[in-house]
C-alpha cells in the first residue's frame, strides 16, 4: 500500500464498498454526534466523510484531531443509508470507517477558517496566503486559472505559432508605467530593469525571422495599485507576427479569446468574433465616456450642445462660450422619476463635481410633459428636441453633464455604468466585446505644454512620416485594445519598424537622435538590416481569469499576490537590505525625513 493514499478523496464510489484504502488530507469539519465522530476529510480534489466510533482501536487518536490537522487515514469503505446519501459531493454515497490514523502535521489555532464562507479582512488572508488558498472559491479560481492558460497555450500551438523565452533582466524603457530597477554588482552605478513587457525582444525575434511568437509572460511594472490591476507583476499571452496588418492580428486573436471564454465561461453568451465591433477611440470616448466600454449596457451617450447655446440655463449657455466645452446626455430609458434622478444626481456629487443635471418625461393624462429644473429653464421646445433626438419617451430620463470632456468624461462613463446596473439594463449573462482603434499616438501636458506619448511609443502611425510632419495631436496610430464588459484584455499594434519613422516619432515626444540609438539601440540597430513589417498584442491573463471567475478583485485570482501598498505580508516584502548587501553593489540608502 502507498504510503500515503490509495485514493484521492473525491474517487471512492459504491463501486469501493467493502475496500480497504487509505486516505491523506485536511481535516475539513468535525462533527460528535452521540460519541460517532464524523470527520469531512478534504484534500486538492475533493472530500470525503469518515467515521469513527469507540469500537475502532483509533477512537482515541481520532478524538484529538482538530481542524485543518494534516492526517492519513486507513478504513474500510461503507456504504451510506440512503436517507444520508449527500448528492452534492461525489463520494456522497459512501463513508470510510476509520481503523487507523497518522497525524502528518498538525496545526495551531487558526487565524482564519477554511471550512464556511466567512469574510476575513484582506490583510488577514493575504498574511496567511496558504490557509486561503485551502478555502474552495480559492482552489477553484486557481485551478481555473491553471486551466486558462494550458487553454490557451493549446490554441496557439493549433495555429502554428511557438513559444519562446524572452529575458527577464534587461535595459530601461519608456513603455507607459515606472521600471523596477535592478542594481548590477558587477558594473557599480548601472542598472538593469525588469521588462514591462516583452515588447522589444518579440520584435526583436520578427527581425531575427521566427515567422510566429508567443508566450506566457511575466511582466513587471511599479504602477499605483487598483483592483484590477497588480501593482508589481502580471502575466500576459503575448504573440506576435510578421507580414500582417492589423485586421490579421484581430483574426488570430479573437477566436483564441472568444474560445477561452466559451470554455470557462458557464453558458453566458460569447459573441461571434466575426461582429465585435471596431470602435474608433474618439467615438468610445464620446458615447461611453471611455476607452473600454462595457456593451452590454445599451446605453450610448451624445452630444446635445446646440440644444443648450443660448438657451436659459446659464450654467450650461455660459460653458458653451468657452473653447473646447460641451454637454453631454446620458440616455436613462424607464429612469422616469424624481427619485432615482436625484439618486443620480447624488452619485455625481460624490464623484467630486457638483451634481448632474437631468430632465425626466411623465404623463400627468395629458400627454407628455417634461420635469425637472432643466426642463422649466430651456423650454418645452429645446426640451421635446433632446427627447427626439436620444429616443425617448414616457417613464425615461436623461441626465447632463458639461464643459471640456476631460473634466468630466471619467464620471460620465461611471454613471452610465451604474444608470445600465440600477435600470436592469445591462445584460450580466453576457461577455460582450469590442475592438478600440484609432488610438492617438501623442498627447499634451496642459500644464508643460509638452507633447508625450499617449501609448505604446513603438506604434506605426496612421499615413506614415506625413502624418508625423503634421499636427502631433491629430496623429492616430494602428493601435488597438479589445474591452470587455468594461475592462481592457488585449493591447496591441502594429509596429514602427522603420528607422526613420522611429527616430521622427520619438523627436516629436522629445528624444533626441543619439538619445534614440542608445536606449533602443538592440531595435534601432535591427531595423537597419532588412526589417519585416509586424505587429502584435498581449492579453492580460489575470484580468481575463478575474471576468470568468465572477469577481472584480485581481488578487482573487493571483495566487501570492501583493497588497494594495505593494507589499508581501506573508513573506515581509519589500524589506530592507543588509549593510554588506548594499555595500557590494555601491549602494546607499538614504533615509526618508
Amino acid at each position: 500500500m502507498h504510503a500515503y493514499r490509495t485514493h484521492t478523496c473525491a474517487e471512492l464510489t459504491k463501486q469501493n464498498v467493502g475496500d480497504t484504502v487509505r486516505l491523506s488530507g485536511w481535516v475539513h469539519r468535525i462533527r460528535d454526534h452521540g460519541g460517532i465522530l464524523f470527520i469531512d476529510l478534504r484534500d486538492h480534489y475533493g472530500v470525503t466523510q469518515v467515521l469513527c466510533d469507540p469500537d475502532s482501536p483509533a477512537f482515541a487518536e481520532v478524538e484529538k484531531v482538530r481542524s485543518e490537522w494534516c492526517i492519513r487515514i486507513d478504513g474500510t469503505v461503507k456504504a451510506r443509508d440512503e436517507s444520508l446519501v449527500n448528492p452534492k459531493l461525489p463520494t456522497g454515497e459512501i463513508e470510510v470507517f476509520v481503523r487507523e490514523i497518522e497525524v502528518l502535521g498538525q496545526s495551531a489555532e487558526l487565524p482564519l477558517m477554511v471550512f464556511g464562507d466567512q469574510e476575513y479582512p484582506e490583510e488577514t488572508r493575504l498574511r496567511y496566503r496558504y490557509l486561503d488558498l485551502r478555502r474552495e472559491a480559492m482552489q477553484k479560481n486557481m485551478t481555473l486559472r491553471s486551466d486558462v492558460v494550458s487553454s490557451m497555450r493549446k490554441r496557439m500551438w493549433d495555429l502554428n505559432f511557438r513559444e519562446y523565452q524572452t529575458p527577464i533582466i534587461t535595459a530601461s524603457s519608456p513603455e507607459g508605467a515606472r521600471d523596477f530597477l535592478v542594481p548590477s554588482r558587477l558594473h557599480p552605478g548601472k542598472f538593469y530593469a525588469l521588462p514591462q513587457a516583452p515588447q522589444q525582444f518579440k520584435q526583436l525575434i520578427m527581425m531575427s525571422g521566427y515567422d510566429k511568437y508567443f508566450q506566457i509572460a511575466p511582466c513587471f511594472r511599479d504602477e499605483d495599485p487598483r483592483a484590477d490591476r497588480s501593482p508589481t507583476d502580471f502575466y500576459q499571452l503575448d504573440l506576435e507576427m510578421s507580414f500582417v496588418e492589423q485586421q490579421d492580428v484581430f483574426d488570430t486573436i479573437s477566436p483564441v479569446i472568444a474560445g477561452v471564454f466559451e470554455e470557462f465561461g458557464e453558458g453566458a453568451k460569447v459573441d461571434d468574433p466575426a461582429s465585435w465591433p471596431q470602435i474608433p477611440y474618439k467615438e468610445a470616448a464620446l458615447k461611453y465616456g471611455t476607452d473600454k466600454p462595457d456593451l452590454r449596457n445599451p446605453i450610448e451617450m451624445q452630444d446635445v450642445s446646440e440644444h443648450f447655446r443660448g438657451s436659459g440655463f446659464a450654467i450650461f449657455a455660459k460653458l458653451l462660450e468657452q473653447e473646447g466645452t460641451e454637454i453631454r446626455a446620458i440616455p436613462a430609458p424607464t429612469g422616469g422619476s424624481r427619485k432615482f434622478c436625484d439618486r443620480m444626481n447624488a452619485f455625481a456629487q460624490k464623484e467630486g463635481l457638483p451634481g448632474m443635471g437631468y430632465i425626466f418625461w411623465r404623463d400627468q393624462g395629458e400627454g407628455l410633459e417634461a420635469a425637472g429644473p432643466l426642463a422649466k429653464n430651456i423650454g418645452p421646445e429645446r426640451t421635446e428636441a433632446i427627447r427626439e433626438q436620444l429616443g425617448l419617451g414616457v417613464g425615461d430620463a436623461a441626465f447632463f453633464l458639461g464643459g471640456k470632456p476631460a473634466s468630466f468624461q471619467r464620471v460620465a462613463g461611471k454613471a452610465r455604468d451604474v444608470i445600465g446596473e440600477e435600470l436592469g439594463l445591462t445584460d450580466k449573462n453576457r461577455f460582450a466585446f469590442a475592438w478600440i482603434v484609432d488610438f492617438p499616438i501623442y498627447e499634451k501636458d496642459e500644464e508643460t505644454g509638452k507633447i508625450d506619448f499617449e501609448h505604446n511609443p513603438f506604434s506605426m502611425p496612421q499615413g506614415g512620416m506625413a502624418a508625423l510632419e503634421g499636427d502631433p495631436l491629430a496623429v492616430k496610430g494602428f493601435q488597438y485594445d479589445l474591452a470587455c464588459n468594461g475592462y481592457e484584455l488585449v493591447s496591441g499594434a502594429i509596429r514602427n519598424h522603420k528607422p526613420e519613422l522611429m527616430l521622427k516619432a520619438f523627436e516629436i515626444a522629445g528624444y533626441g537622435e543619439d538619445e534614440v540609438k542608445k536606449r533602443f539601440q538592440g531595435l534601432y540597430n535591427a531595423f537597419q538590416y532588412g526589417a519585416p513589417p509586424h505587429g502584435g498584442c498581449a492579453a492580460g491573463i489575470d484580468r481575463i481569469v478575474m471576468l470568468l471567475a465572477g469577481t472584480s478583485n485581481i488578487r482573487e485570482v493571483i495566487m501570492f499576490p501583493m497588497n494594495q501598498r505593494a507589499e508581501d505580508l506573508m513573506m515581509a516584502a519589500p524589506s530592507d537590505a543588509t549593510s554588506d548587501q548594499l555595500m557590494e553593489l555601491s549602494l546607499r540608502v538614504i533615509p526618508q525625513e
